[in-house]
């Protein structure tokens, strides 16, 4: 651990960036060993890691962003506000973009329901990686409330939603007929873009000052975004007292860590 914490704002978000990315490739792997997964544990998981992501767009990235921002002599709520709104637009234009580019194309229903399912998972992942660079990066900088033990419990977050992600994206292709290799391969890839806008996001973060109040808010706005718009309804499909544990454990586990060690 000292030696991770020893190293620079951008190696750390590489190291923990690669970390989601495994679990992801983790949850992928599992087409292999089975045809359906245990809902119960992950609908838990998906609410624990729904808990952390929304302690941590709070304690880790908006309150910070606020705090920055009147220390800049600025409207304390104006920049983050624009900024959470912007990553809530990010995450929604996305997805519809995404749908009506799909829907231009002569393919067959099952190979367009595909591509939406690996579409969709990919790009909730580029701000989940940002998120991290920009943590870490905050965590360098200084900034009150962030540290390298809040940036490290947001990866592990990420990381925890990331295997029902890879899960949910090697499993259903395999049930409309690809191969487990290429089921595998497509679910694990959807994770990849985390470590190349982690790395961005911490960049940013560490030589454009100025523009850190919004990245921290954009990068709030994605999560809570991804979390109300795709894990929470998912984990509650079924098994709703296991998702809701699991939500108000990663709630309160992340705040006091936050609270205790920022």
């Amino acid at each position: 651990m000292k030696y991770f914490i020893n190293l620079n704002a951008v190696e750390q978000t590489l190291i923990a960036t690669f970390f989601t990315w495994g679990v992801t490739s983790l949850g992928a792997a599992s087409v292999f060993l089975f045809k359906k997964l245990n809902y119960k544990i992950l609908n838990l998981l998906l609410g624990f890691a729904g808990g952390v992501m929304i302690a941590a767009s709070f304690w880790s990235l908006l309150m910070p962003a606020i705090d920055l921002t009147i220390s800049m002599n600025q409207i304390s709520w104006l920049i983050p506000s624009i900024g959470f709104l912007c990553g809530g637009f990010f995450v929604i234009c996305s997805d519809i973009l995404l749908d009506k580019v799909l829907s231009k194309h002569t393919i067959s229903q099952n190979t367009k329901r595909s591509a939406l399912l690996v579409g969709a998972i990919t790009i909730h992942n580029i701000p989940e990686g940002m998120a991290v660079g920009v943590a870490f990066g905050s965590a360098a900088l200084g900034l009150y409330g962030a540290t390298t033990i809040s940036a490290c419990l947001l990866a592990l977050g990420i990381g925890l939603q990331n295997f029902p992600e890879g899960a949910g994206v090697a499993l259903p292709l395999r049930r409309e007929g690809y191969s487990q290799r290429k089921s595998f391969l497509y679910g694990q890839a959807s994770g990849m873009v985390e470590p190349i806008f982690g790395v961005l996001g911490a960049i940013l973060v560490c030589f454009v000052r100025s523009i850190l109040p919004f990245l921290l808010s954009f990068s709030a706005g994605c999560m809570i975004c991804v979390v109300g718009r795709e894990l929470l309804p998912e984990a509650s499909k079924e098994h709703k007292n296991f998702s809701s544990l699991g939500l108000i454990l990663g709630f309160i586990i992340m705040m006091i860590l936050d609270v205790s060690l920022g």
